[in-house]
């Protein structure tokens, strides 16, 4: 077995539709997962409240609690990756959804080949994560510690979400270097680069609206025309 190779996890799946929801719980079982199935939001929160899982599937659409509501909850004292399932065209609901820190998000209908594919690319990330050492990185006033999963400017938090750290270590591991959206698509979200694909761009925007709002002056998060983006440390 190699150093990549996924063990069976601990899935956990919030999904009121009881067709789609005992597809899901096939799927994953019949691939050695374990899987939990939740109805409503509430049981949702409490079961991912009371056992440790791998990975979260959770619908927006729920009753008793919504999934966005749910999410936010659940960030409060978890980092467990969140795949967010939602309706085909709730767009908005998909950019709020990875702002509160979801790892990914699907629109329905879905195939189950592609959900294990997200599925699949989160666990590896969170795999390789958990293998390596965690360092501290330092930037100017700016000091990212992957252990405590934080980032501070000058004493002041952040306040990212998971995936917004993680897209600012890659930065960091690499400042003042142009770094294109496919290299980041496939670093931080695990995943090839699409080009209507606008979740990295998402991301972008709102760790570049914390950085400003914790006190940064300029604008050292940016877009190189053609080639993607870059973190330029000078005056950090």
């Amino acid at each position: 077995m190699n150093a990549l190779t996924l063990c069976p996890a601990r899935l956990l799946v919030i999904e009121d539709d009881p067709v789609l929801s005992a597809d899901l719980h096939a799927y994953f079982n019949d691939r050695h997962h374990s899987v939990t199935l939740c109805r409503d939001g509430h049981s949702g929160l409490a079961a991912a409240r009371a056992e440790r899982f791998d990975l979260v599937m959770l619908d927006i659409l729920l009753p008793g609690l919504d999934g966005l509501a749910l999410l936010a909850e659940l960030r409060r004292h978890s980092p467990v990756p969140v795949i967010l399932l939602s309706a085909l065209g709730d767009e908005q609901d998909r950019i709020t959804g990875l702002v509160r820190g979801a790892d990914d998000y699907l629109p329905k209908p879905f195939s189950m080949a592609e959900l294990a594919v997200r599925v699949e690319a989160v666990l590896r990330r969170v795999a390789l994560e958990r293998r390596a050492p965690p360092t501290v990185q330092r930037a100017g006033g700016l000091r990212l510690d992957p252990g405590t999963e934080s980032a501070v400017y000058l004493g002041r938090d952040l306040g990212l979400t998971v995936t917004e750290l993680r897209l600012l270590q890659v930065f960091l591991d690499q400042p003042d270097r142009v770094l294109s959206k496919a290299f980041l698509y496939q670093t931080v979200l695990h995943r090839g680069y699409g080009r209507h694909d606008r979740s990295l761009d998402l991301h972008v925007s709102h760790l570049r609206r914390k950085l400003r709002d914790a006190g940064i002056a300029g604008q050292p998060l940016r877009t190189v025309w053609g080639q993607g983006y870059t973190l330029v440390t000078e005056g950090l």
